[in-house]
């Protein structure tokens, strides 16, 4: 137990400091393209700098997930204090919704008043190297996520993939806008702002789906592993609840009717061990025990 408690804590420290060494690169990244795009009044690469600012808010989701997933359950909280991360993330959806709601008003005023862009040297230099970074940063974070086995930091890599691309689409809008279509700039900030608001609908989604308990294991995956096990007659009511990782199941376990309730525990503990083995991400397992009858139904 010692040895396996030592290896979950160096996971959480060496992914912890991916994240860490992440953030501080994308918070470098979002700081630079928010002051300079102000600096040049282009609603595109401010756009662009607050998309990243809030991509970085998967990084410290992450953080304070690994942390609050290491704080054992106490009396108040037997099962644990994850549903905490999930009213942060909630926080964080608000607060991209407001900031693409300023980027909105941003776009109405320039149609109504005078928008120049200063398009500057300086401009491409920031947008290059930015992008730059944020290619290393994917690259960086797929390979230790792989390392590591993961998926958190293999999926939030795959995410940093839409500030590349709109990092590439301001470029073009500053070609664009310095060659004289001065419409670039506002129709692609636009853009991002669709994108920074798809971003926050996707986090409200998952948020929204943790905190009613939608369903997030296929019943069929778990019946297949438990109907392997011997002695088990069949399974029924199963529930699952939680997130990716973080799942609790319950479901009732049918066995032979005549059996003595010390085998019928040992066929429990089976089952709890078959479905943690078989699916890593569960961490709580409650098993009913029903007599099995030829008239009995999968439900």
């Amino acid at each position: 137990m010692g040895k396996y408690s030592g290896l979950i804590k160096d996971y959480q420290y060496e992914v912890r400091k991916v994240l860490l060494y992440t953030l501080a690169l994308n918070l470098l990244v979002a700081s630079s393209k928010i002051v300079y795009g102000y600096m040049i009044n282009s609603i595109a690469m401010f756009s662009d700098g607050l998309h990243s600012l809030f991509d970085s808010t998967s990084n410290i989701i992450g953080i304070v997930g690994i942390w609050v997933s290491s704080q054992p359950p106490d009396e108040k909280h037997p099962y644990g204090h994850r549903k905490y991360e999930t009213l942060f993330t909630i926080i964080i959806a608000i607060m991209i919704f407001s900031a693409c709601f300023q980027i909105l008003k941003k776009i109405y005023l320039s149609f109504t008043t005078l928008h120049i862009t200063n398009v500057t040297k300086a401009s491409f230099v920031i947008m290059l190297i930015t992008l730059a970074v944020n290619i290393f940063v994917m690259v960086y974070e797929k390979n230790k996520g792989e390392q590591l086995k993961s998926e958190f930091l293999i999926a939030d890599s795959m995410h940093t993939k839409s500030d590349i691309f709109a990092s590439i689409a301001v470029i073009s809008s500053l070609i664009f806008t310095k060659l004289g279509y001065t419409l670039a700039d506002i129709i692609i900030g636009f853009v991002i702002a669709i994108l920074i608001a798809l971003t926050g609908f996707k986090i409200l989604k998952q948020s929204s789906d943790i905190l009613v308990d939608t369903t997030c294991i296929n019943k069929e995956v778990i019946k297949d592993v438990v109907n392997k096990i011997p002695d088990v007659k069949g399974c029924c009511d199963i529930r699952s609840r939680g997130h990716e990782n973080a799942v609790y199941i319950d479901l009732c376990v049918l066995v032979d009717k005549d059996i003595s309730m010390e085998r019928a525990h040992l066929i429990a503990d089976k089952v709890e061990k078959a479905i943690k083995e078989n699916i890593p991400s569960v961490i709580d397992i409650v098993v009913h025990l029903e007599p099995f009858c030829p008239k009995n139904t999968e439900k």
